[in-house]
């Protein structure tokens, strides 16, 4: 996968953005996601605000559309179909800012601890996840409070 650009076409980064990268590559987020981008078999290229998009990912789990390892956005279509999609892309770049505050690798156990709650709270992981509501339920596919995806209940 390559995104077609021009050396240098991407804008520079603004020092939080790059604050971020640095942070989550020391703290081996962005390491670890660029090795499960090479055990996938996708093709990493560079992305906006310093993020890596990795394309063509096929592995069953996590179930969404897109996840992020650090720095490293994963996704099931062509990275070029993440980037016509601003509101998730901008889901995803806050989950890496959530990396680096959380240290790294601990946000794993972290989100993965929110998102049970989330389950057992709504009936999906993200609606009442406070890292998801923080980078917009609905910019990554979850449904509002209002609007949960229980399933119906049997009527007697």
């Amino acid at each position: 996968m390559t995104l077609r650009r021009r050396p240098g076409s991407l804008p520079p980064l603004t020092a939080a953005q790059r604050l971020r990268r640095a942070v989550n590559l020391a703290n081996g987020s962005t390491v670890l996601g660029l090795a499960v981008a090479a055990a996938a078999r996708t093709q990493p290229a560079p992305g906006p605000r310093g993020l890596v998009l990795a394309g063509g990912y096929r592995w069953r789990l996590p179930f969404a559309r897109a996840f992020t390892l650090g720095n490293v956005v994963l996704c099931r279509g062509p990275a070029e179909d993440l980037l016509s999609v601003p509101g998730l892309l901008g889901h995803e770049e806050r989950h890496c800012t959530q990396y680096a505050w959380c240290g790294g690798i601990p946000f794993l156990p972290l989100y993965l601890l929110a998102a049970g709650w989330s389950v057992l709270r709504t009936g999906n992981p993200g609606t009442a996840n406070p890292f998801e509501r923080h980078a917009g339920l609905a910019a990554g596919g979850y449904p509002s409070r209002g609007q949960s995806r229980r399933l119906p209940e049997a009527r007697a």
